[in-house]
């Protein structure tokens, strides 16, 4: 790649994007576990299109969300979102109710390799891409390569989703070669300060006949996240669990490690308090600390014949005793002690009690780092479950055995990247949704840990969204047949999910309420922008409904917009303050009212429990 500034990018098959430096900020360069800065500059990314799109979030109206119960599944109230509609617009719609709250975005956005032949489009000629760009970019869009539609297309929306990440969020982003040298920059720029990691991940074991040279066998998965953004580590590979191969009295899974211990301090000059026998029966596998007769002395003997320490003083020893395993080693004939480490946490918590005076970390046996039940992220991922075959068997086995969406991502690339981020209360976001994946790992994750994780999936395709997204959830909420086969019934994950489509713009471009807009449109989006969750039922009345503490009520009168009067029913007065339809009787919360206009003192409103809100100007997303 050539670096000088505006130079065109080459070997990435893109005509037209160029590259530059600015200025205004330094460029991070992660290496050697740190963030470094190298130069005065950071490199931009420029190419025809940019200047249309560098403000466009701005620009989308916000538009209502409608829920439809009929492609809706098992609990309308767990909190789950599935949106059907251009996720530029969605994202928009949906900023005014959780920016600032989501744990985790994961997108899978087109990879932008040319093929058109997918259900799910990752060309951005797509029709629905096509009609975008023209609306936004003009007539110039004609003339731009694919690769600077797919930045006109990814820019805007990177810049929204942004704003939903709360100060502790983070973003994965599926990318391939094809645009991951672009997105890396691209995320520099609408993510500034923020760390950037690309993480090969080998996806296709096989490796795929897409090139001429090389099979590709490996994507990206790019972590997007804040300088404090602290991993809680990923679940143990199958590898890992086989270690846990020994069960106790209560059938609970265990490993051994040798109770020597490695690391720093770790010979008997050093902790001399931890250099002593211990004594094991010629007939069992009994082990005591008082010498008797023909009983066999281990001591903690290195390798090199050198006088170690154990892990554990001599009093901890005593008291666990009754847990510990010997065993003999053929290869420099001698016998070892080991102890348990279980797999689940609590049981050890059970067993084991802290000792300050007496206890030192478990630590592993090669590595010398501590014994985790989970394990740090690596910088390159593999294994079969993520890859994506895998995938396709698991969508198979969920549709009758038809595979209806084309290289779906696998539910454990998700999972590991929601046990990085370690809540079990967060709310994910995947604005690229697809088949479905983000969503169905949420749910098995909630019903493994009993965690109460929450989602938002945005799928534009409208038969995609119904036939495989929706579908998806529903089946793995319900239950289904493996395969279709009826003898091999896959129980339902709970929970539940509304499916919601984007309506007409609520706002008009003098912020004014949209004439388009009625009384149920604009007492929908009043209730969700007030509550943040869905109105309960169509509004047919001033009283919308009752959410924890907040009594929302709407006077409107979609004729008489932006003009108060009493009586249009649309202006808050003291006698229509005394006559609003009452809350339920145990409800003792604050009635949030809006109208256009209020002619009742702040003094009775606080009397009456009352907030006024005036129309449009203090609804949340004008």
């Amino acid at each position: 790649m050539d670096g000088r500034a505006g130079a065109p990018a080459k070997g990435l098959g893109c005509e037209y994007a160029t590259w530059g430096v600015a200025a205004h900020s330094p460029f991070l360069h992660y290496g050697n576990g740190k963030w470094n800065q190298i130069g005065a500059g950071m490199p931009t990314l420029d190419w025809i299109g940019k200047q249309a799109v560098v403000n466009h979030h701005r620009e989308v109206p916000y538009r209502l969300v409608h829920c439809d119960s009929d492609l809706s599944a098992g609990d309308p109230d767990a909190g789950n979102l599935l949106v059907q509609g251009d996720n530029l617009e969605a994202l928009r719609a949906l900023l005014p109710y959780y920016a600032g709250k989501v744990k985790c975005i994961y997108i899978d956005p087109p990879y932008n390799t040319g093929n058109e032949g997918w259900v799910y489009n990752d060309n951005v000629n797509s029709p629905e891409i096509k009609a975008w760009l023209g609306n936004v970019v003009g007539k110039e869009a004609e003339d731009l390569s694919r690769h600077d539609k797919w930045l006109c297309m990814m820019y805007p929306r990177l810049r929204l989703l942004r704003e939903f990440l709360r100060d502790d969020g983070v973003m994965f982003a599926s990318i391939d070669a094809n645009e991951v040298a672009h997105f890396e920059v691209l995320l520099r720029e609408t993510f500034s300060n923020f760390e950037i990691i690309s993480i090969p991940i080998v996806n296709n074991m096989k490796g795929r006949n897409d090139r001429d040279y090389i099979a590709t066998c490996h994507e990206y998965l790019v972590l997007v996240a804040r300088h404090n953004f602290v991993s809680h580590g990923i679940p143990l590979s199958q590898k890992q669990l086989k270690e846990f191969k020994y069960t106790d009295e209560q059938g609970y899974l265990f490993a051994s490690r040798d109770l020597r211990k490695r690391g720093g301090a770790d010979t008997r000059d050093e902790r001399p308090q931890l250099w002593f026998p211990i004594y094991k029966s010629p007939e069992s596998d009994e082990l005591s600390l008082e010498a008797q007769e023909g009983w066999i002395e281990i001591y903690p003997m290195k390798k090199d014949g050198t006088e170690g320490a154990w892990r554990w003083g001599k009093s901890r020893v005593a008291k666990y005793l009754s847990t510990l395993i010997p065993s003999y080693a053929k290869a420099n004939e001698k016998w070892n002690v080991s102890y348990r480490v279980y797999l689940d946490s609590e049981r050890e918590d059970e067993l084991f009690d802290d000792d300050p005076e007496d206890f030192t970390e478990d630590y592993d046996d090669e590595s010398g780092e501590a014994i985790e039940r989970t394990t740090k992220p690596k910088s390159f991922w593999w294994g079969p479950e993520l890859s994506t075959d895998n995938a396709g068997k698991e969508l198979k086995s969920i549709f009758d055995g038809k595979k209806p969406f084309e290289y779906p991502k696998s539910v454990s690339l998700i999972q590991k990247i929601l046990s990085m981020t370690g809540g079990k209360d967060d709310l994910i976001m995947d604005s690229f949704a697809g088949s479905g994946t983000t969503g169905h790992a949420v749910l098995d994750l909630n019903n493994q840990d009993g965690g109460s994780r929450r989602f938002i999936l945005v799928e534009m395709d409208q038969a995609i969204s119904e036939e495989v997204t929706a579908e998806r959830m529903r089946r793995v909420i319900n239950g289904f047949d493996k395969n279709g086969n009826a003898a091999t019934p896959v129980e339902g994950l709970g929970s539940g999910f509304r499916f919601c489509r984007l309506g007409v713009p609520l706002f008009d471009e003098f912020g004014d309420v949209a004439r388009e807009v009625t009384f149920p449109d604009l007492a929908a989006h009043i209730f969700f922008s007030e509550t943040g969750v869905p109105i309960p039922h169509r509004a047919q009345s001033d009283f919308l409904g009752v959410f924890q503490d907040r009594a929302v009520y709407l006077l409107f009168d979609a004729a008489h917009a932006e003009t108060p009067r009493e009586a249009a029913g649309n202006v808050l007065t003291p006698d229509r303050l005394d006559a609003l339809p009452p809350v339920p009787e145990a409800f003792d919360g604050t009635r949030v009212i809006y109208a256009e206009g209020c002619t009742v003192s702040a003094a009775r409103l606080k009397r009456a429990g009352a907030v006024f809100k005036q129309i449009p100007y203090q609804i949340d997303g004008v």
